[in-house]
């Protein structure tokens, strides 16, 4: 429903652009939408559920569940007409991430996993790569949008990449993820996130056979690979390696 939300906007005049963080961050009338149309169903259909949106709709939960969506995740992309986006979708109980379903509108992939069953692209498991060389390993990351943030990134990706085979920077955090659970990526971090740029990617990682730990310090951030690759990567991006 979201993804047909956007692709039906997708290419067309920007409307009710407007500034979030800093003047990098937009966000658009797409964006507000495609929440909308996700906000609505639940509304219909899991009337108990908590809601938590980047867009700003909320609901507390009656139920113990709640849903931690990103509409839109890439909008500079999206209103660039960039071709990386998606819809990141999860669920929530007691025990942490239940559901995650990242959901690629101009390809048609959705990538899906529940707690404890494999993780599925357009109904076929998926496995996260078992690369464990660092020196040969795809990695992808993100950026910020403030320029403090930004300059600290680049020293970072300064360390990393002479030690990596390359790097990407799609700049969708929940599609990236879901891109190491498909085995398209060997590995992701990236610091500066929000639950719903995450939660459900995470959730496909892992139930991929993948690992995601936390980054150390702040701003929050993650670290996602192969069981085998992760500690590598993790010593790399705090200057130990």
């Amino acid at each position: 429903m979201a993804g047909d939300v956007l692709l039906a906007r997708y290419g067309g005049p920007v409307e009710g652009l407007e500034r979030k963080s800093t003047v990098t961050d937009p966000v658009s009338d797409a964006d507000r939408a495609a929440e909308w149309a996700i906000r609505d169903l639940l509304a219909a259909e899991r009337p108990g559920d908590g809601l938590l949106a980047e867009e700003g709709s909320s609901a507390e939960a009656a139920s113990g569940r709640r849903w931690v969506v990103d509409p839109l995740d890439g909008t500079v992309n999206y209103l660039y007409g960039f071709p990386a986006w998606c819809v990141s979708v999860a669920l929530e109980d007691e025990r942490g991430a239940a559901v995650g379903v990242v959901y690629d509108p101009l390809r048609e992939e959705t990538f899906r996993t529940t707690r404890g069953a494999a993780c599925e692209l357009n109904g076929s498991p998926v496995r996260v790569r078992a690369m464990t060389d660092l020196s040969q390993s795809l990695v992808a990351t993100g950026f910020g949008y403030g320029p403090d943030r930004r300059a600290l990134q680049a020293e970072v990706l300064r360390r990393v990449l002479p030690r990596v085979r390359d790097i990407r920077r799609a700049g969708a955090a929940a599609l990236d993820l879901a891109w190491v659970a498909a085995g398209r990526l060997d590995g992701f971090w990236e610091r500066g996130l929000n639950p719903w740029d995450w939660r459900a990617g995470r959730l496909l990682v892992e139930e991929a056979g993948g690992s995601v730990a936390e980054l150390q310090g702040e701003p929050f951030g993650l670290a996602a690979a192969n069981p085998g690759l992760l500690a590598a990567l993790l010593e790399l991006l705090s200057g130990q390696a």
